[in-house]
């Protein structure tokens, strides 16, 4: 008896599990930014079942994508912005992905599903690139939500 397709139906689970993980991991993450372009993001969500995008999450600063392969697997790509004032929001991020993914974390090894070979490194111009020609991503502000130090230094300061 041949079990793949059911190993794969378990890893595929585990990476869209982990994606969506991640990809509110990134929405606290960006909340917590006060200015509001930086909250600025493009979603595509395709609906047809066929190999391709299934979900993607584009914004100034973070990006990450679930894509659905040929050979029926599932992976996820990411990419960050490298800015220094917001590395308070990248490197948590980045972390995220890898801690969110560990063979420790999931019910399945999704290890090598992380992909690097498409690696973004600027999601900034991918975005403005995007905007400019929005045909498939619906616009989405994420709303800000001060972090808990903040809210402790305004409540302080009330």
């Amino acid at each position: 008896m041949n079990n793949t397709p059911t190993l794969l139906s378990s890893r595929n689970q585990a990476v869209q599990t982990a994606y969506y993980a991640m990809l509110k991991q990134a929405r606290q993450l960006l909340s917590t930014i006060e200015g509001e372009e930086f909250r600025h993001s493009l979603v595509r969500a395709e609906k047809r079942r066929k190999p391709g995008l299934i979900h993607e999450f584009v914004n100034p600063l973070l990006y990450l994508r679930l894509t659905w392969h040929d050979d029926g697997s599932y992976s996820i790509h990411y990419g960050f912005e490298p800015c220094e004032t917001y590395e308070s929001i990248t490197r948590p991020f980045v972390r995220s992905v890898y801690k969110l993914s560990m063979k420790d974390s999931t019910s399945s090894n999704i290890e090598d599903r992380i992909r690097t070979d498409w690696f973004i490194h600027n999601p900034d111009d991918m975005y403005e690139y995007i905007d400019e020609r929005r045909k498939y991503h619906c616009f989405k502000l994420i709303k800000y939500r001060p972090s808990a130090s903040k809210r402790k230094q305004m409540r302080v300061m009330a």
